[in-house]
């Protein structure tokens, strides 16, 4: 029997066990712990969902197979949609199909994948099964792992499609400061994601993560996900984690520990910077491969960690800032381990904003604060024009109305900018984070519209949403309705 199929086994059994005491749960009139009506709840009581401005807020907890059931039961609807969603579009920009990926997922990822994390997945499979959604355990760990398995695997295995992937666009603006440079002198920390707007949508949650063992998270995610992925989260260690993705990055080794699962157990047991980045770097395999920007709350020490597949590098100050565009500052992860990733180029959208955002926090140098990291995050200066236009040049970037993205990019793309968030040392000690569902700056994006307007993407007709304004939102570890 493979390894595989033993886990499988014993995670039947602690299934049926913990589907009994589910049922006897809900027949025993278990209590809900906050009373609240408003909210939709697990069927023993601990987890809950409620809409908020644009977000879900999603609490789950307890053990690891108890938490991913909440999860999977309360987000059926939207993992459903993910499966059909994903499933269409892998064979769309691959031409294979999704179940190829997490057949290989399976191989590559179980036997290094902690049983705690098996079991949360094999929990939100289970769960969302039970409300009626026909999902599979092999289905959501191709989704969990699905950027390393398409983005950085599959470029290996289809040698010279890599330059081709939705995966190689510049990702995500962000920064982190402290010291002299913030109004308070502990740390701040912001980030805007960039990605194309079909898989954008599904990134509308915001997960309360309370384990039995371990560090609570708030993190944004999406269903279905044990991770961040779209990596903004604080922890009750004091942690203030995000990330911007190394452009052109070209490396990766197989059967190693998948970039997911290292986050989440980095997340959820580091209790500083330095056990972060021992925990990330613990087998990994190059995939995801990113600037991390971590602040401490606790000391107001900022750290940047700069993750490849062979070497990493990692910078920290009490005093300074970090920025976040796609880039990388050690040169062996630049030159071994990247094609095409150029940091003077201020035609491009990485160089641009590595010039604009330093610009940016010098000039509010002693006033940098969650309340004006907004403006940070919703800025449409771009270096190479000259002048303020959103476009995929600027911190907020807007592919979509760019008509002439440099680098072999479509004119007009569906992709960019579609959140911001915001902390410092004093909101994550508590547990609180800003964040506004859509850009940073309120510019809405209207689906039928844009396909009206550009129909060469009409290939994502019913697999595109709208991002209207909302407002930004302070969002609390135990929040009610």
């Amino acid at each position: 029997m493979s390894k595989y199929s033993g886990l499988r086994v014993r995670l039947c059994i602690v299934s049926f066990i913990l589907a009994v005491l589910f049922l006897f749960a809900i027949q025993a009139g278990a209590a809900f712990a906050a009373d609240d009506s408003a909210a939709e709840k697990s069927p023993d009581g601990m987890g809950y969902r409620f809409e908020k401005d644009g977000w879900t807020y999603l609490h789950i907890e307890g053990s690891p197979y108890e938490r991913g059931y909440q999860h999977g039961y309360l987000m059926a609807p939207e993992i459903l949609e993910i499966m059909e969603s994903i499933r269409y579009l892998t064979y769309y920009n691959t031409g294979v199909d999704f179940d190829f990926f997490a057949e290989n997922a399976v191989r590559m990822y179980v036997p290094n994948i902690d049983e705690e994390y098996i079991l949360e997945m094999d929990g939100i499979a289970d769960g969302a099964e039970a409300a009626g959604a026909d999902v599979t355990f092999q289905d959501i760990l191709g989704w969990n792992s699905y950027k390393e398995t398409v983005g950085y695997w599959w470029p290996i295995v289809k040698s010279g499609y890599y330059s081709e992937m939705d995966y190689d666009m510049e990702a995500c603006s962000a920064f982190a400061a402290t010291g002299n440079y913030t109004e308070d002198g502990g740390a701040v920390v912001a980030h805007t994601t960039w990605t194309p707007y079909e898989r954008a949508r599904f990134f509308h949650i915001i997960a309360d993560v309370k384990p039995d063992s371990g560090h609570r998270i708030l993190m944004q995610s999406a269903p279905g996900l044990i991770d961040s992925s779209t990596d903004f989260l604080i922890t009750d260690a004091g942690l203030m984690i995000t990330e911007t993705t190394i452009s052109g990055f070209n490396k990766y080794q197989e059967n190693r520990t998948p970039s997911f699962m290292r986050l989440r157990k980095a997340s959820q047991y580091a209790d500083d910077p330095d056990s972060f980045v021992t925990i990330m770097n613990t087998n990994r395999s190059g995939g995801f491969a990113n600037t991390w920007l971590v602040g401490d709350a606790n000391t107001g020490e900022i750290m940047r960690f700069e993750q490849g597949l062979k070497f990493f590098n990692v910078s920290k100050t009490k005093d300074g800032y970090f920025v976040g565009a796609n880039s990388v500052e050690d040169a062996r992860i630049r030159n071994f381990e990247c094609s095409g990733l150029d940091p003077t180029d201020v035609r491009g959208s990485v160089a641009s904003r590595m010039v604009r955002l330093p610009q940016l926090m010098e000039e509010l140098k002693g006033r940098i604060s969650p309340e004006n990291a907004k403006a940070v995050l919703s800025d449409h200066y771009d270096i190479w024009l000259e002048e303020e236009i959103a476009s995929s040049r600027t911190v907020e970037g807007h592919y979509e109305l760019d008509p002439n993205p440099v680098y072999n990019r479509q004119p007009y793309k569906p992709a960019g900018s579609y959140d911001g968030k915001t902390v410092n040392s004093a909101m994550a000690l508590n547990m609180t984070f800003n964040a506004r569902w859509g850009a940073p700056s309120g510019i809405a994006f209207d689906a039928d519209k844009y396909l009206e307007e550009h129909p060469q993407f009409g290939y994502l007709d019913g697999y595109l949403d709208s991002f209207p304004t909302h407002s930004w939102n302070v969002f609390e570890a135990g929040e009610m309705v």
